[in-house]
């Protein structure tokens, strides 16, 4: 494998060989253990658009496996300003370090990355694309909560539309034969071609403006923020915003192993009496994030994870 730009560079088999990788690195992730696995190289983070948890994520995963980080920075004191292109970038970086993670605001920067680099090159997101890393720390979440991934009713909820996160999960979910609903309001429904790609790989697919009358059945609530930075009509986020807010009292009737997950950062629409409740998943899936990409890293750079407790 080169690197991991989308989902679809990921067998279903390599998804399960990567997740139980990084369920045998959880005592390093935790810093109970120290095994120096990638001693001696170096990530490049490429972050051009804020980040705190997938940034930090990367940074603490490599260093909890022994290797160093160097990070590009505030953009506007780097080359960027100066009229450097990505590709330029790239390429520079490529020759300081031994894997890239990339963070850009334009869909398919990431693609564009791998073709400029010899070394891996890790999406970190791109634009409203793809988030593959975010989706292979959901699926570890998933499993540590539910002990599998098949056929399991998961709600997608929010903000479908500008939503990378989203947009990634649901082709693996529907990869694993679980039940997508997607909720959203009318005007962030999920891309018509992204619903007509998951319907014809067979997914069982439901769309609905209708978030609470889903949560009775759910094995999983994905929440998503309504991104207003993607919007370039402001009206159109005012339309939109705050549209689904889940309190505590909106659980009382769900499956007692019912998760509730949320990519992170939240503004409203997870409110904090949630937090406390069983269900919250999502300060433990950012955690995951460490982990996953513990087991990513490793992957990436031809160094297997040893058996058993690390």
């Amino acid at each position: 494998m080169v690197g991991l730009i989308t989902m679809e560079d990921l067998s279903n088999e390599d998804v399960i060989e990567v997740l139980d990788a990084a369920e045998r690195l959880l005592p390093v992730a935790r810093g109970e253990s120290y095994l120096p696995l990638l001693q001696g190289r170096i990530l490049g983070n490429l972050f051009f658009e804020p980040s705190t948890r997938t940034r930090m994520s990367f940074e603490t995963a490599m260093k909890r496996l022994g290797g160093d980080v160097v990070n590009l920075g505030d953009v506007s004191t780097s080359s960027v300003v100066k009229g450097e292109t990505l590709f330029d970038t790239v390429q520079m970086v490529d020759g300081y370090t031994d894997i890239i993670a990339l963070r850009h605001p334009r869909q398919g920067a990431a693609r564009y990355a791998q073709d400029a680099a010899r070394v891996p090159v890790l999406n970190g997101g791109d634009g409203a694309g793809h988030h593959p890393t975010q989706t292979m720390l959901d699926l570890f979440t998933i499993r540590q909560a539910h002990g599998r991934l098949e056929g399991l009713d998961v709600v997608l909820a929010g903000d479908l539309r500008y939503g990378r996160t989203v947009h990634s999960l649901s082709h693996a979910l529907v990869r694993f034969g679980c039940r997508v609903v997607l909720a959203s309001p009318e005007l962030l429904r999920m891309p018509s071609e992204i619903v007509e790609d998951l319907r014809a790989s067979g997914g069982d697919v439901t769309e609905t403006t209708d978030l609470h009358a889903s949560l009775a059945t759910a094995d999983v609530v994905y929440m998503t923020r309504i991104q207003k930075e993607r919007f370039a009509d402001e009206d159109e986020y005012t339309k939109v915003a705050g549209a689904y807010k889940l309190h505590a009292r909106d659980l009382a009737d769900v499956r007692s192993d019912m998760i509730v997950m949320h990519p992170l950062p939240r503004v409203d629409e997870i409110h904090p009496s949630v937090d406390s409740t069983r269900h919250a998943k999502y300060f433990e899936q950012a955690f995951n994030g460490v982990v996953t990409r513990m087991a990513l890293l490793c992957r990436l750079l031809g160094v297997d994870v040893p058996g058993g407790e690390a």
